[in-house]
């Protein structure tokens, strides 16, 4: 198949190719199990560089998520502040522990939780159930493709009512609010090396922390919480969720080319939006009656890119654009997506909300319809550090065809 026809993937592995390097001393000195001096020192690489004490690499983000969740205290019947905008394995750990989620629609500005809202809600969580036994567990806040939330408000408000934040930056490593790098925010962070990540380990997460005995504990947990003892007991309830050695390996070089792969997505952002002729969304403007604007430039191509706000520095993990049919011709975000998907180029829509999945839609929500709009007109675009200009080249060029 030559370069014309061949499959471009929305965010494909990139490797940098020093992993087999850290692979091959693993089994040269035969360290496969889920410890060993790869683990060792990704977990030092990951605290090195975002800054954090201490960190834990486990199998996914999920798990990480999961334990962070156990840490914070979670039990069945509390309930646990969540965003709605972002994919369920943010979700998902609440209900592993019979917890209850409460999710938050997303402000404008970086589509992330709504500060104002989170405020509303807990104070309304307090009223209904109590203040005491109905003050929410813990906060959810997700840095949303790579878009650091608005962590200072978000935290001011967490610190008001004594509630734990933990920071799902799963998509966000190496973007930064002012001037402190994702992953350092709240109690507890969640990292993930998923295959699509900025960074992968084929897959694993970590969780990251200030507090020692916290992380110890994340690792004690992971490892089957098997107390000390010459024989296998066990007086806590534990989990399989430790990363290998072979796998921590392959983070140890991909962490060492994170920089460039950084740089490269945002080079694929500012290619799209420069030859797609695009818009920054004006988050002043309420046209559509849903806090999100669609303000257009002269001779608009009705494609709208989402800005950084003063002191926000995203990694740009993903490319995300929002359609306005009114400005397209009567394109929609769907009709771009099926165009490339007949190409052989893979897209998708943004995530659909949490308060709109049938798992999730029974659960209480508090919004502004913020969410909704950004799942009916949002798309994205092919965004991964190793695609060539050609690829650029060809996937712009379908859309060209089908706006033109």
């Amino acid at each position: 198949m030559d370069d014309s026809t061949s499959r471009i993937y929305l965010s494909s592995p990139h490797m940098g190719g020093k992993e087999l390097d850290y692979i091959h001393d693993a089994f040269k000195k035969n360290w496969i199990a889920p410890l060993g001096e790869n683990v060792d020192q990704f977990e030092k690489n990951l605290q090195d560089y975002t800054g954090r004490s201490h960190a834990a690499v486990v199998t996914s983000g999920t798990a990480a998520m999961h334990l962070g969740l156990i840490l914070c205290g979670l039990q069945a019947g509390d309930e646990v502040i969540c965003q709605s905008l972002t994919f369920a394995a943010t979700a998902n750990p609440i209900r592993y522990q019979g917890a209850t989620p409460i999710f938050i629609d997303s402000e404008p500005e970086t589509w992330n939780m709504d500060p104002q809202l989170l405020e509303h809600a807990i104070l309304d969580r307090m009223e209904k159930n109590g203040e005491t036994a109905g003050k929410p567990k813990a906060i959810i806040v997700v840095h949303l493709y790579g878009m650091p939330a608005k962590v200072d408000d978000i935290l001011k408000v967490a610190r008001k009512f004594d509630i734990p934040v933990i920071e799902d930056a799963a998509e966000a490593l190496g973007s930064s609010a002012g001037g402190k790098r994702c992953g350092n925010f709240g109690e507890l962070s969640v990292l993930s090396f998923n295959g699509n990540k900025i960074i992968t380990t084929s897959g694993g997460g970590a969780l990251l922390g200030d507090q020692k005995e916290l992380i110890s504990k994340a690792r004690f947990l992971a490892t089957q919480a098997r107390d000390k003892a010459p024989h296998y007991q066990h007086s806590e309830l534990g989990y399989n969720y430790r990363m290998s050695n072979i796998v921590a390996g392959i983070g140890r070089g991909q962490i060492k080319v994170l920089d460039e792969h950084i740089a490269a997505r945002r080079s694929n952002h500012d290619y799209y939006f420069e030859q797609l002729n695009g818009n920054w969304l004006d988050s002043d403007s309420a046209e559509t009656g849903q806090g999100i604007g669609f303000k257009a430039r002269m001779a608009t191509s009705g494609i709208y890119f989402l800005k950084e706000p003063e002191g926000h520095f995203s990694n740009r993990w993903l490319t995300t654009v929002l359609v306005n049919p009114q400005e397209t011709g009567g394109v929609t975000r769907e009709d771009i997506r099926q165009a490339l998907e007949e190409e052989n180029i893979e897209c998708r829509p943004l995530w659909k909300p949490m308060h709109m999945q049938p798992l999730y839609s029974d659960f209480p929500y508090y919004g502004n319809g913020i969410s909704d709009k950004l799942f009916e007109c949002g798309l994205c675009l092919p965004s991964g550090s190793n695609l060539s200009s050609s690829d650029r080249q060809r996937i712009v060029s379908v859309i060209h065809d089908l706006l033109d």
